[in-house]
């Protein structure tokens, strides 16, 4: 099959033929129809999450299942389906309870194995982890949702508990934040824009954000936009200097809420734990979303309430994957949108 593969962190990324994944007895090979080009396979690629080389990135997709295993029994050939970024094995308590985005024994397409810049990827558990499409839902938006989207979902909902009237502080407005922005007011929130570029922010707005804000200590403007602090923040760039901003534009018994992934010397960054005590603060982190939690998401989008299309920026071909994920190493201008690869 054709595959996007790099053979050395921050090398070329090419179209080569690449073997066809084996389906397990559990799991299923999906034809992929449409794969998102997310800056998580960026990191990859920069060698910041190291995965095994050669490797195929991608883990944002939707497709058709091709090949179905023998002990599959909810699914069946030619189904449109998607899959949460994170595949848990279906067994351990943490898949059993439902939680299925921290398993210990998750596996990763594009990360812990071969992923979506491809004709077809596998994935095992098939039962426990694939989520079907609804008929109105076409592939290149089902290819938005599996990291970004699903990821800032499950910060508001699962984690945050967002309610509606509550403030919410999005730092920073990429893929994650913009996502956070339109889920947030979806949900009835009001929600504050932190970006220092203006673009960012005018895109923001154009997705709900009642206010925004590009100062460089921007904690005193959004304490007084939502009188007295935030309700919620959510760090969606990932570093320190946001982080510890968004915990400090939290009101009493706030929740904070790390989407932004920490590399480097970020990963220690310190946190105002003297604000955490005294304020009764909570701290979170958000990693994906699991299949079971789907259906919520995907009922908003059917009803219009969400419309992931208005994230998109762009529809490649599986050729210009390579250049369209190396091309991440400038900043992405934020009405630029997502980029989704059709296969």
């Amino acid at each position: 099959m054709r595959a996007v593969a790099f053979d050395s962190f921050g090398g070329p990324l090419r179209v080569v033929d690449a073997p066809r994944p084996e389906c397990a007895p559990d799991g299923v090979v999906i034809d992929v129809r449409a794969t998102g080009v997310c800056r998580s396979d960026w990191h990859a690629w920069r060698g910041h999450d190291p995965v095994s080389l050669p490797h195929v990135p991608g883990h944002e997709f939707a497709g058709e299942i091709a090949e179905i295993g023998s002990q599959v029994s909810r699914f069946a050939l030619g189904e449109r389906v998607t899959v949460p970024f994170v595949v848990g094995c279906g067994r351990c308590e943490w898949c059993r309870s439902g939680q299925a985005q921290v398993c210990p024994d998750q596996t990763q397409p594009g990360f812990t194995q071969a992923g979506s810049f491809a004709e077809q990827v596998a994935i095992g558990a098939a039962d426990f982890n694939l989520v079907r499409l609804p008929d109105e839902l076409d592939y290149v938006t089902a290819g938005l949702l599996g990291c970004r989207f699903a990821t800032a979902f499950h910060a508001l909902t699962a984690q945050a508990g967002v309610q509606p009237g509550e403030w919410v502080a999005v730092y920073g407005c990429g893929g994650v934040g913009l996502s956070a922005v339109m889920v947030a007011t979806a949900l009835g929130a009001r929600v504050v824009a932190v970006d220092p570029a203006s673009a960012a922010l005018a895109r923001a707005s154009d997705l709900g954000a009642e206010a925004v804000v590009a100062d460089p200590d921007p904690v005193p403007a959004v304490r007084s936009i939502t009188t007295g602090g935030a309700h919620a923040t959510i760090d969606a760039f990932g570093s320190g200097v946001t982080a510890s901003a968004a915990v400090r534009s939290l009101r009493r018994r706030g929740r904070h809420v790390q989407v932004g992934l920490m590399f480097g010397e970020d990963r220690h960054t310190p946190v105002p734990w003297e604000l955490v005590l005294a304020h009764e603060l909570r701290i979170l982190g958000a990693h994906g979303m699991a299949a079971r939690d789907y259906p919520q998401m995907l009922d908003l989008i059917a009803s219009g309430r969400l419309q992931p299309r208005r994230l998109l920026g762009s529809v490649i071909t599986l050729d210009q994957a390579g250049d369209a994920l190396m091309a991440m190493d400038e900043p992405i201008p934020a009405q630029a949108g997502f980029t989704v690869a059709t296969v």
